[in-house]
């Protein structure tokens, strides 16, 4: 094996559980944003699971502070993760100023409001197959060092041979252990975007506009908010704009 990728795997294994750690492919992946904050000089490090279906959620962070950043490309549709997953190739933006302000004019400026001033972006892939994103965030510009882009790289091997291992032992028809929860946030987003489909009798793609919208308006997570329409806490149909 890749003496890289033998030293990432050690960081990971190395790096100690928390309260509040999910079991499974989720808590090692936490471990594994960890590990790669620390090498990567990083403010957070967060994963996303992605599928070409549209099934996407975040699997993993280094901390809390980073999930909002994280989930905020999904609510807004815009950002590196998305980017990356799309393209197949790393995202890198050194500076939030130098261009990412129009290319994602809604996440960029939530960004830096956040304190980030730098991010990169790196695809979980193998082959033809994508899984999703791995996202270092800083609050310093600047670029990354050609050993810390080599790193960044290996962490993210490291992730997709996280994912790949667990989807294996949970067999074709399941959830990899420790995704389920984030994969049924998704299951729920796309039955309220049919729902609000309905009561507005508007396109699917519009429904996701109005629901991102107004998590967006709201401050509240896109999944928080799919929730609620799915339990009838929130209806679309009652005047709302």
């Amino acid at each position: 094996m890749d003496e890289l990728i033998l030293r990432v795997a050690r960081l990971v294994a190395e790096e100690p559980a928390r309260a509040g750690d999910r079991g499974g492919v989720a808590g090692t992946l936490r471990r594994l944003c960890s590990a790669a904050r620390r090498d990567l000089s990083a403010a957070g490090v967060g994963v996303s699971v992605m599928a070409e279906n549209g099934m996407r959620g975040v699997a993993a962070v280094s901390e809390p502070s980073c999930e909002p950043l994280e989930e905020l490309q999904f609510t807004l549709g815009e950002g590196p993760c998305l980017d990356a997953f799309a393209s197949r190739r790393p995202v890198l933006v050194p500076d939030l100023f130098d261009g990412a302000m129009r290319r994602w004019p809604g996440y960029a400026p939530a960004l830096h409001d956040g304190g980030m001033r730098a991010v990169f972006a790196f695809p979980l892939q193998i082959g033809a197959a994508r899984l999703g994103a791995l996202d270092v965030f800083r609050v310093e510009p600047g670029s990354l060092t050609e050993g810390e882009l080599r790193d960044a790289l290996t962490f993210a091997d490291v992730a997709v041979t996280t994912l790949l291992d667990g989807q294996e032992r949970a067999g074709p028809e399941a959830v990899a252990d420790g995704l389920d929860e984030v994969m049924g946030h998704r299951a729920e987003l796309f039955q309220a975007q049919g729902m609000v489909a309905v009561q507005l009798g508007i396109s699917l793609v519009d429904a996701l506009a109005r629901l991102r919208a107004y998590a967006y308006v709201e401050d509240r997570a896109l999944g928080e908010v799919a929730r609620d329409v799915v339990a009838r806490r929130l209806s679309f149909d009652s005047g709302m704009s």
